[in-house]
């Protein structure tokens, strides 16, 4: 019964020392706090993941997306382009058309519906409050949306 206690005790012990050890604090996940300015910021980062295949089996393309070292924020022009820390937007173009939307939703997921089936382009760029692109904050997925004709007649026989 000693050896039970023992045993247990370690465990827990470990177990509060492992804890502690990869515990990362509201900082580390969410960032800097908007009530101090931020000296030297580090570049923003966007990561943008693959579409997700249950949308595009229904014309829609559903991308996630995280950015690092920004704030998405609906803030714009020259003011908001000097505010600490940094702040921005997404911009998003289908298909090389030529014009874009602004995204400042921060909704983690990029939504764009009733794509036709064939193969279709998803740029997304990290822009800051006037527009401009950070560098190298493109990413450009390129996907194809099936023919929904062929689904919804195979999903109607019986």
């Amino acid at each position: 019964m000693t050896m039970l206690i023992k045993t247990l005790a370690v465990v827990a012990a470990g177990t509060v020392l492992a804890t502690s050890a990869f515990a990362q604090s509201a900082k580390d996940i969410r960032g800097a706090s908007p009530y101090v300015a931020v000296e030297n910021e580090p570049a923003p980062k966007l990561i943008v993941d693959p579409p997700l295949p249950e949308g595009l089996a229904h014309g829609i393309f559903w991308a996630q997306y995280r950015v690092e070292n920004l704030r998405i924020a609906p803030v714009f022009g020259p003011e908001a382009a000097r505010v600490s820390p940094r702040v921005g937007h997404l911009h998003i173009t289908v298909d090389d058309l030529p014009w874009w939307w602004a995204d400042p939703s921060d909704n983690n997921t990029v939504d764009i519906a009733g794509l036709p089936p064939g193969q279709h382009k998803v740029k997304i760029s990290l822009v800051d409050a006037n527009h401009n692109v950070f560098p190298g904050q493109v990413v450009t997925l390129e996907f194809t949306v099936p023919d929904q004709k062929g689904a919804q007649a195979h999903s109607h026989k019986s």
